[in-house]
């Protein structure tokens, strides 16, 4: 979505949802706090948000609040999505940041409430020092927050953006494999992704099966391997 620096849209799929009216061009900045005032309080109890059932063996307590992801490796994209989509399904926020390859019609595919998800576009020139203060404020304000960062984030803006979402409760999953200074509470790992069909070079690709690793800090430290079909024939995650 070519929107200029700085400035995000969100998507609508039900006008009537619950919310801040859908913004065509707005800064990232307002869109947190206009969220922000929208949603309803977290209930104490409520300490992580959901996850769909394929992902429930990786992640058998849901994502937790106020935790970093990492999600790298051949389809990381597809993977983060569909770590968002039963959490925006069932009202939360969410924003995906510089991630220009981004296809919507893949993130409705895997279940992902589009009038709940706002894309940030940072190509223009100042992207690199606009970067920090978007996230920031996104982070500030919504409950999930992806960003796809092209280069080296400092080491600075890592730690204060990890600060900031467990301050505020929000969950920080970064897409892709560049480098980032500080390991992340949760990391996902795919790896042996292989292709299903066509057969004798005839017929359309069903689906990819993914053996996705995940480990981490504290309670992520034991490693968990899950074989998953990212997506199966149906366009969604499951096991196979």
């Amino acid at each position: 979505m070519g929107l200029p620096a700085g400035h995000a849209s969100t998507l609508p799929d039900n006008p009537s949802a619950e919310g801040p009216a859908p913004a065509q061009r707005s800064h990232p900045h307002s869109l947190a706090e206009a969220v922000r005032r929208a949603r309803t309080g977290v209930p104490a109890g409520e300490r992580t948000l959901p996850v769909s059932p394929a992902l429930a063996d990786l992640l058998p307590d849901g994502l937790r609040r106020g935790s970093t992801v990492g999600v790298a490796g051949p389809g990381a994209r597809s993977l983060a999505l569909a770590l968002i989509a039963e959490a925006t399904a069932t009202g939360s926020w969410a924003a995906v940041v510089g991630d220009p390859d981004l296809g919507l019609a893949a993130a409705a595919e895997v279940g992902v409430a589009l009038a709940h998800l706002a894309v940030v576009d940072l190509s223009g020139p100042t992207a690199s020092r606009q970067w920090g203060a978007v996230v920031s404020a996104l982070v500030g304000g919504l409950d999930l927050v992806l960003v796809a960062p092209r280069r080296q984030v400092r080491a600075a803006d890592a730690r204060r953006l990890a600060a900031r979402a467990r301050e505020r409760g929000s969950v920080l999953i970064r897409i892709g494999d560049a480098p980032w200074p500080d390991r992340p509470d949760l990391e996902l790992a795919l790896g042996g992704a292989t292709w299903e069909g066509p057969e004798d070079g005839y017929g359309r690709l069903r689906c990819r099966r993914a053996e996705v690793i995940a480990t981490g800090r504290g309670r992520n430290a034991r490693e968990r391997r899950v074989l998953l079909l990212l997506p199966d024939a149906r366009g969604v995650p499951s096991l196979p």
